[in-house]
């Protein structure tokens, strides 16, 4: 079983014509792994809709005590880019017994030329595969939380040595 924690972030952001700007929406995992006919068990618990910007200590921690309570050890987190390596970092600190991964996207998932499937998917599988740590999985790689850093000025994850 994969447990999915679902924080917000642009992965789950959408229009809102008459605000003319995006918001946090329903998380847009579930609907894929449907869509694809994912034949593992998984289980969804959208924890909270917010900007990775509004994401703070206490929010990171609700994030942990939860990972605490999952009767799963693979956890699947999807998360804004802005914070991500930070929650991961923080996550890392205390989670020592689980499978936990990070990802999102730097689109919406609703925009035609996203990159929430390819990281979705790519996460999806790096859970069921990898050994007892956090992780971040982003643009085909996988990270360790402390050797990575979003590189905004060309939009994507890289390692920092």
């Amino acid at each position: 079983m994969v447990e999915i924690i679902t924080t917000g972030g642009t992965i789950d952001k959408i229009y809102f014509d008459q605000k003319s700007e995006y918001e946090v929406g329903d998380p847009f995992i579930g609907e894929l792994l449907q869509k694809m006919n994912v034949n593992i068990p998984f289980k969804i618990k959208s924890l909270m809709r917010i900007d990775s910007l509004d994401m703070k200590d206490i929010h990171r921690e609700e994030i942990c005590e939860h990972i605490k309570d999952c009767s799963s050890n693979k956890i699947l987190i999807t998360h804004g880019t802005d914070s991500m390596v930070e929650t991961a970092q923080y996550v890392n600190e205390r989670i020592k017994d689980r499978v936990v991964v990070l990802t999102g996207s730097l689109k919406p998932a609703i925009f035609i030329d996203n990159d929430a499937i390819f990281n979705i998917a790519s996460a999806f599988n790096a859970v069921q595969t990898l050994t007892n740590g956090v992780y971040i999985i982003m643009n085909g790689q996988v990270f360790d939380p402390t050797n990575v850093q979003k590189n905004v000025e060309k939009n994507c994850f890289e390692k920092i040595s």
